[in-house]
């Protein structure tokens, strides 16, 4: 139940909208219920050979609850599908704003005292799993609503009329379908979601590996074709895919008992029915105060159209367990448990503040993420270091990317996405109202000017497959030229350089680290992450991160030390 309610409040259901849905789905199986009754009735009755103007009332309403059944059924699917899409809008809504505003540290994976990895990392899943947490999860979640809420709700409603109607008849033959529908109702559903949860077990992981690894192929297949990896990336997506299929295969079993259970059930129901229909009526062959012809075949055939509500239970079954576990990888994802904060946060800020602290403890002299703010407006600040050492987490942590935000600081990262639309439209990215001038100012600022003059429609030319469409260098300075257009006060620039020619790169770095280029105005500061600085740079603070993690920090002796003591503060406002 607990499972249900979050998945209530994750879709933000309208509980008049799933009564609607529901009540549609209702009147559609009541409809056919009563014809199954009425048409029963009609036949025995019809044996009797009464005048053809009794039975002109029973015909009409034949015909009648077969045109309700069947618009009934129709507003029933426009109603569950309606609520069932919009929930589906809300839930990726949430998703996607919890995502943007969340502090990624907490999403990182911590490691228990065995040695044990705990939780996924949303900012190092790769993109085909994260493709299919927010893509497949959630439409997995939306048909909890067509294949869960609503028709439980509509075979409970059915399932009750059913009995009721039936003992009217025969308490004995009500009760026998009250056994019957609960084995259908119950064991079947609980087989299928046995065989759902199996195969949600074995498929799931080999699903996404698969997904993940043919994303990898697409997007790269030039580069492992020269790397001479191309065949055993193929193989591996392959590999993936029939495990995937093997899977589902062995799980098909329990499956299979799934879908006998509601025909035995069925024909134990009707066999019921029919012994005691016969013990009743025989004896007395429908004489005064037995049973008449009419009432023993609603008795036998009424139990065919009762199950008709409960069929799809046990694909609810399986709908279900494949939505909690759709609901425990988002809930992992971005921490929307109650109040969308993941229980254990307090576990994971200490975590976060042990691992952080080599970045920060480091001399006196450290640049802090806690205030880069007194620093006076124009500052030039280079992050030097290794791969791997931490200069990006230590940036993304001035950014406020961790646990507080930073208004008016801007992280840029290295690998930002270019999307497939015009070249204005990628650098709106960065300031929503930018011009058309202002966009091609900023290309030509950036080094940019052939490459711009070259394109048949300037700024408006579209990037056909995003990054596809431009070299490494190109998508380099078209996303500095982002930055430069933002309006943000301090601009932390993640190895806007990576890919370009040595000399190029180098006289860039000296561009972006002198306040007097002209290349950034004088009253923004910026901070660069590189691997190497041009020897002639005129950053005023370097800061040194080194394999271990450790930060030190350092003040060329042409501009003195910015503080005599204590910590460099950056920019927060």
């Amino acid at each position: 139940m607990e499972d249900l309610r979050r998945m209530w409040a994750l879709l933000e259901l309208s509980r008049w909208r799933v009564m609607v849905a529901v009540g549609w789905g209702v009147l559609a199986l009541g409809s056919g219920l009563a014809l199954a009754a009425l048409a029963a009735w009609l036949i025995a009755r019809a044996w009797q050979m009464p005048p053809v103007l009794d039975l002109s009332i029973a015909v009409v309403t034949v015909r009648a609850l077969g045109i309700s059944r069947g618009l009934c059924r129709y507003l029933e699917r426009l109603a569950t599908h309606d609520v069932a899409l919009r929930a589906m809008t809300t839930a990726r809504t949430t998703v996607y704003r919890t995502l943007a505003r969340s502090d990624f540290w907490l999403h990182r994976p911590t490691r228990s005292k065995e040695g044990a990895a705990q939780g996924p990392n949303a900012t190092a899943l790769r993109r085909g799993d994260l493709l299919v947490r927010t893509g497949s999860d959630i439409d997995d979640l939306g048909a909890v609503v067509v294949r869960v809420f609503v028709p439980v709700a509509v075979a409970v409603v059915l399932s009750l009329v059913a009995i009721g109607l039936l003992a009217a008849i025969s308490v004995a033959a009500a009760v026998i379908l009250a056994a019957a529908l609960a084995l259908s109702g119950g064991l079947a559903p609980w087989l299928s979601a046995q065989a759902a949860r199996a195969a949600e077990r074995a498929v799931r992981a080999d699903r996404a590996e698969f997904t993940a690894r043919s994303l990898t192929v697409l997007e790269h297949a030039a580069e492992l074709r020269v790397a001479g990896r191309l065949d055993a990336a193929l193989a591996a997506a392959a590999e993936a895919s029939a495990r995937a299929v093997a899977a589902e295969d062995k799980a098909a079993a329990r499956s299979a008992w799934s879908a006998a259970a509601t025909p035995l059930a069925i024909g134990a129901s009707v066999l019921g029915a029919l012994l005691i229909g016969i013990t009743v009526y025989g004896p007395d062959g429908g004489a005064p105060g037995a049973m008449t012809p009419m009432a023993l075949t609603i008795l036998v055939l009424l139990p065919l159209s009762a199950f008709e509500a409960v069929g799809p239970l046990p694909a609810a079954a399986q709908a279900l367990t494949t939505a909690r576990a759709a609901l425990q990888r988002l809930t992992q994802l971005d921490g929307m448990s109650a109040g969308h904060a993941g229980k254990g946060g307090g576990a994971a800020e200490a975590e976060h503040a042990s691992a952080t602290s080599d970045l920060t403890a480091a001399a006196p002299h450290s640049l802090s993420a806690q205030s880069l703010s007194e620093l006076p407006a124009g500052r030039r600040i280079a992050v030097v270091g290794p791969s791997g050492a931490g200069k990006t987490t230590l940036l993304m942590r001035w950014a406020g990317l961790f646990a507080v935000a930073r208004p008016g600081v801007t992280f840029f990262a290295e690998d930002a996405h270019l999307f497939g639309t015009s070249v204005l439209e990628n650098l709106r990215v960065g300031c929503g109202d930018l011009t058309a001038a202002d966009a091609e100012k900023a290309l030509r600022t950036v080094g940019l000017g052939d490459w711009l003059d070259d394109l048949a429609d300037g700024v408006h030319t579209d990037l056909i497959g995003g990054a596809a469409a431009v070299s490494g260098g190109q998508r380099r300075r078209i996303l500095l030229a982002r930055a430069l257009v933002t309006p943000a006060r301090v601009l932390l620039l993640d190895e806007p350089t990576e890919h370009l020619e040595a000399e190029a790169g180098a006289q860039l770095l000296r561009e972006l680290l002198d306040v007097e280029s002209g290349l950034v105005e004088p009253d923004r500061t910026v901070v660069v992450v590189t691997h190497q600085l041009p020897v002639d740079h005129r950053a005023d603070v370097i800061v040194q991160v080194d394999a271990s993690g450790q930060v030190t920090t350092h003040f060329p002796d042409r501009t003195g030390p910015v503080c005599a003591h204590g910590e460099i503060p950056l920019p927060t406002r």
